[in-house]
């Protein structure tokens, strides 16, 4: 697909739930995202809450109705569940559960009409040693791959601070091996930052990338206290840009950062900014 000019930019901006205070309501998060400047908003399937694996298709399906009246755009459907509960656990009872939540998730996001999942493949442990790990993620994913097919919602793994899939050829390899058009890569450029360089990835991966998150790192920093909004650290923004143009990439930009603990709105008015400014301009 061929690039519009910078005025007309082909990416949308958007922004994750967990950027927002805890105790916003649903309405709430979905309005001020588009008063801050957001094309859309990325939303975080939990263990408990307004989505979980508890949530009805009924209930899933209301919140994008309330997106539609506001004017916002849902991107994905994010999840930090598979940390606690990964595809690669030694208890094949807790592999399984982890299987049975991404299904949930494949549900909730087809109720929402999102078409991608972000989803963390696995953990590299002293007790699960990494060509272990790889093949319980593939075999996990491969499971899942049909019906992420029949539901036509991609399952799109990050790259996470997870000591696994550390670089873009194993990515790319993973992604081949499971061989469906629904199984592809959720790029986060930020994360990256501590051991390779984003644009490379993003050119190795190509089309594999089916959504993109982004937040700032300062590498002099290093560890998880280098994370900040954009802008602020190390990021080689218009690289980032230049190569996601390079590929073919059209769609959702998302920031997930902590954002400000005083004056929420005025943070999420900022990081609006920001990513205008990179990938709108």
């Amino acid at each position: 697909m061929g690039y519009n000019s910078p005025a007309m930019s082909a990416f949308k901006i958007g922004i994750n739930r967990w950027t927002m205070p805890g105790n916003w309501e649903v309405q709430t998060c979905l309005r001020v995202a588009k008063e801050s400047g957001f094309d859309s908003i990325e939303f975080n399937m939990e263990m408990q809450g307004a989505l979980s694996p508890q949530t009805s298709d009924a209930e899933a399906s209301q919140i994008r109705q309330m997106a539609d009246s506001v004017g916002i755009e849902l991107s994905s459907l994010s999840t930090g569940v598979y940390w606690s509960v990964p595809f690669t656990h030694p208890d094949p009872k807790v592999r399984e559960q982890a299987i049975d939540l991404c299904r949930h998730q494949l549900r909730l996001a087809q109720a929402m009409g999102v078409e991608a999942i972000l989803v963390v493949p696995g953990v590299v442990t002293a007790e699960v040693p990494y060509d272990v790990a790889y093949e319980r993620a593939k075999q996990a994913l491969q499971t899942l791959a049909p019906e992420a097919e029949r539901r036509k919602v991609a399952i799109a793994i990050e790259n996470v601070w997870n000591k696994f899939l550390l670089s873009p050829l194993e990515m790319r390899q993973l992604i081949d091996e499971i061989g469906s058009d629904y199984v592809g890569c959720y790029f986060d450029a930020g994360n990256i930052l501590d051991y390779g360089f984003p644009q490379h990835w993003i050119t190795i991966l190509g089309p594999r990338i089916k959504r993109v998150h982004v937040k700032d790192f300062r590498t002099e920093i290093g560890n998880i206290q280098g994370f900040t909004n954009p802008l602020q650290g190390d990021v080689p923004w218009m690289a980032v840009r230049s190569a996601l143009e390079s590929v073919g990439y059209t769609g959702y930009i998302t920031a997930e950062v902590s954002g400000y603990r005083v004056f929420p709105e005025l943070g999420l008015r900022h990081i609006a900014d920001a990513l205008r400014a990179v990938f709108k301009s």
